[in-house]
């Protein structure tokens, strides 16, 4: 299958790092025009500069922080202004560790509003502009906690599986004017993330777990966004495509 993305305008969330840095790559790589998301302002400057100085024209940083409501506001004017989004990957996203008795709700609010509420305005906005190519690609990045249970998780879990809900709903919205909506799962990634909070006794006992027996890299994640994202998945919709090395499965 020939991954082309030339003349496609692409947007990532959360692109700084991890999976969503591996996606954004991918895409480059692909041929790809690109809108990509960090929350860091001075790491945005700098990214921006690093890139006109390599010539590189076609990649574009935007400051993003999806946890203020202003900021998102602010955001989704400029992608409303901006050259129509052939594939929208909803990847930024954040957690919290608390047991249910545990809860505070300003984390409630926080990953409320990074996890779901941004993705779904998100997916609203770049519609407009898909229904009238009749043409578009939506991809969101879910977790396999929207499906299995782990303690602690509680915030999390709800608010990617409501990701996972709306994912399908909006691709029944969709459907009809050749828009493919998908959830995208992963399981254990070796990322930074996973790096900093895990000692390596950890990951080994982890890992023990996976059927695959290891830990996915990102840029295994990155290569079933493509897929779902490229012309050639023309009638795979709605689904959550769980990436786990079997995990979910045990």
């Amino acid at each position: 299958m020939n991954l082309d993305f030339t003349g496609q305008n692409v947007l990532v969330t959360g692109a700084t790092r991890g999976i969503g840095a591996a996606i954004a790559l991918a895409f480059e790589e692909a041929g790809a025009s690109l809108l990509l998301t960090g929350t860091n302002q001075r790491e945005i400057e700098e990214l921006n500069q690093r890139n006109y100085e390599k010539g590189k024209q076609r990649v574009r940083w935007l400051h993003a922080d999806f946890s203020s409501a202003v900021s998102t506001s602010s955001f989704l004017e400029v992608i409303a202004q901006s050259p129509p989004i052939h594939v929208l990957i909803n990847n930024a996203g954040i957690n919290r560790l608390n047991l249910i008795d545990e809860v505070r709700e300003d984390d409630l609010d926080r990953l409320l509003s990074v996890n779901l509420r941004a993705p779904l305005l998100l997916c609203e906005t770049v519609s407009r502009s898909m229904k009238q190519m009749h043409y578009g690609r939506i991809v969101n990045i879910a977790s396999i906690w929207s499906v299995i249970a782990k303690s602690g998780r509680v915030v999390y879990s709800a608010t990617k599986a409501g990701l996972v809900g709306m994912t399908k709903s909006v691709a029944v919205d969709l459907a009809h004017y050749g828009i493919l909506v998908n959830a995208l799962s992963p399981g254990f990634v070796n990322t930074e993330l996973t790096n900093t909070t895990l000692s390596d006794e950890d990951k080994v006992g982890i890992a023990s777990q996976v059927p695959l027996g290891r830990f996915a890299e990102p840029e295994e994640i990155a290569r079933i966004a493509l897929f779902l994202s490229n012309k050639g998945n023309s009638y795979l919709t709605g689904q959550n495509i769980i990436v786990d090395g079997g995990f979910s499965c045990i």
